[in-house]
């Protein structure tokens, strides 16, 4: 693990070169979820946190009346030739106290984007394939 989102992503991109077919493109992409409470842990770890990070998330959080967090992702494409290309999409929002949704995976059923009401799960992946932290980092990686 490196020590960004940065660094994954680079370095997932970094094998797909290695391994991958010669003349093309590669991307890595890299995210994870950063909670104010927690001095923005569990970021990088997000995946490893916890066995359930949800429910983890949710019990290191009870009581606690600052719940901002934000989603980061960082894409990386590098091509034949070496050059490369940097996308960072970012999602603010808060934790919610209980799990609500169905849709998506990870900390959806907790994630309540700015401006909304509903969880990410509850929003839908609809909502998500055009408005995540991944989304924009596509989009960022493409302007």
């Amino acid at each position: 693990m490196g020590e960004s989102y940065y660094d994954n992503a680079r370095a997932k991109a970094e094998f797909g070169r290695r391994v991958g077919e010669p003349g093309v493109w590669t991307v890595g992409e890299d995210s994870g979820i950063e909670v104010a409470a927690l001095g923005g842990r569990p970021g990088i770890a997000s995946a490893r946190w916890a066995d359930d990070g949800v429910a983890g998330l949710l019990e290191v959080l009870e009581g606690v009346s600052d719940r901002r967090a934000r989603y980061v992702c960082d894409l990386v494409a590098l091509g034949p030739d070496g050059e490369e290309r940097r996308g960072t999409g970012i999602l603010e929002g808060a934790i919610a106290t209980e799990r609500r949704g169905e849709e998506g995976f990870g900390y959806d059923p907790i994630f309540i984007p700015d401006g909304e009401e509903r969880t990410v799960a509850e929003l839908g992946n609809s909502w998500k394939r055009e408005n995540s932290h991944r989304a924009r980092a596509a989009a960022a990686l493409n302007a």
